[in-house]
């Protein structure tokens, strides 16, 4: 900005308002951005890492379908938990010391797992990944959220799904070489060093977010700390602001900070349709995602008959052809069909694929395993370019600027119930039902689908900070804000 630009700022909506309209824009934003859609990679590649060796973990440990469940389980219970403590702790102590602890779960999980001797402790560190998980996601997206401005808000926080694929198609990466430079004798062990690589980009990230990172202005300035919030402006995007004379200065009401109550807020009137929206479609998607992409592998090695090399190849393939490319088609046209128009089109193709996939069966012949394998290629291209974002996406931007970590942690939560629904009962419903278990999977498309069809909420392009302005039935006790 140049000094004609100068940009006073009296109250917390100035500070909001400047960010929305794009009015402040470059400095270390897209950094910041960067660094947390790395924060994003490392949650999916952690989450997805251990997918290849399920049948290798079954075997080393002497598992039964169930307890194979419980391993693939674990991560989810602790994302469970670690969701519901670090949306409202996002909302209560800050982004910025949130985003900087949570890397430490990442590194010593990733080794722990690594190493583990037994089924329990790879079930716990697991555990352990999966909170470190939770407590990372909704501060990830928050930043996503809160650095960008309204216009272009919802693609960029929809960019955390092609990072997701990108981070899951690169676990199969790391297996890659590995399954050739290591001999045949150490291919059971492959998962071990997929899982143990997590820790690397966890410290890497780690490094970098503590040059570049900062707090939210957008919560500073809702917090009252405007002198704070200014500064933050112009670090993070060199703008020239400046904070008007005390006598001018307008503080917000401040309400009580953060607790496990806030989660009351959102099932009040004005928040309530989102909040059901936001965590069906977040759980169905999570369901459909996890019997299908994340148990790939196991498709490609049992329904399909392949070996343990194509158990790898195909889901990288997969993952980056068709995931990233998806999930890239989902951010492009999130402006021009909104949040619930690309989960309900996903939904709706993710259904028609998923009923041909039981319908279909084991294929015979080497023609119908390439129709089974255009099938479960558009089944990951039409779910990352909808659902696969959107339970997140709206759960982010339902809600205003004090709220959003706990709506986002929420969003989450309920997201891992369907994950660890998926996680536990696949494996037994496969094996009890073979491809028919696709007919049970596409339930949750068809329920993802029913709940947009009645629930008729967008939140792209729609200014919560603005409009819930004026919320009063969502207010807990107000104590005076803290001052500049």
């Amino acid at each position: 900005m140049s000094g004609t630009d100068t940009l006073v700022i009296r109250k917390a909506g100035d500070v909001v308002d400047a960010i929305n309209s794009g009015r402040v824009s470059g400095g270390n934003e897209k950094a910041i951005v960067l660094i947390a859609l790395g924060g994003i990679f490392i949650d999916a590649y952690d989450f997805t890492s251990l997918a290849f060796g399920l049948a290798d973990i079954t075997t080393e440990f002497g598992l039964s379908s169930f307890a194979a469940g419980v391993v693939g389980a674990s991560i989810m219970v602790g994302a469970f938990i670690g969701a519901i403590f670090g949306g409202y702790l996002v909302d209560r102590i800050g982004r910025y010391r949130m985003f900087m602890a949570d890397m430490l779960f990442f590194v010593v999980a990733a080794i722990g797992c690594a190493l583990a001797p037994n089924v329990e402790l790879l079930t716990l560190f697991r555990f352990l990944m999966g909170f470190g998980i939770g407590l990372d996601f909704p501060v990830a997206l928050a930043f996503l959220a809160e650095f960008s401005a309204l216009k272009g808000k919802g693609g960029r926080v929809t960019l955390w799904q092609p990072m997701w694929y990108a981070a899951t198609g690169s676990s199969f990466l790391v297996l890659l070489p590995l399954y050739f430079l290591l001999p045949e004798s150490m291919h059971p062990d492959l998962w071990r060093y997929a899982v143990g690589f997590g820790a690397v980009p966890a410290l890497i990230v780690l490094a970098v977010r503590t040059k570049y990172m900062d707090e939210s202005a957008s919560w500073a300035a809702n917090q009252g700390d405007l002198r704070r919030a200014v500064d933050i402006l112009n670090k993070s995007y060199g703008a020239d602001a400046v904070l008007a004379p005390e006598s001018e200065l307008v503080y917000p009401e401040k309400r009580a900070p953060a607790s496990m109550r806030s989660f009351v807020t959102l099932f009040r009137p004005r928040y309530r349709a989102r909040t059901i929206a936001a965590g069906l479609v977040g759980m169905c998607q999570s369901i459909q995602y996890y019997a299908v992409g994340f148990f790939l592998p196991f498709i490609v090695g049992t329904f399909l008959a392949q070996g343990r090399l194509s158990t790898i190849t195909v889901p990288l393939l997969f993952n980056f052809a068709f995931g990233v490319t998806g999930g890239f088609l989902g951010v492009r046209l999130t402006n021009r069909l909104g949040s619930r128009g690309l989960a309900m089109s996903g939904f709706a193709v993710c259904l028609v694929v998923l009923l041909l996939l039981g319908l279909i069966g084991a294929p015979e012949g080497t023609f119908m395993g390439l129709v089974v394998g255009a099938l479960l290629g558009m089944f990951v291209f039409f779910h990352s370019y909808g659902p696969g974002a959107q339970g997140m996406t709206m759960a982010t931007l339902s809600y205003p600027t004090y709220l959003r970590g706990t709506g986002s942690g929420f969003g989450q939560a309920v997201l891992r119930i369907g994950s660890t629904i998926s996680l536990l009962l696949f494996p037994i419903l496969a094996a009890d039902l073979g491809t028919g278990v696709f007919y049970v999977v596409a339930i949750a498309p068809a329920l993802g689908l029913l709940t947009l069809l009645l629930i008729k909420w967008e939140p792209i392009g729609y200014d919560v900070d603005v409009a819930d302005a004026d919320d009063d039935d969502g207010r807990l006790a107000v104590i005076p804000a803290r001052r500049a």
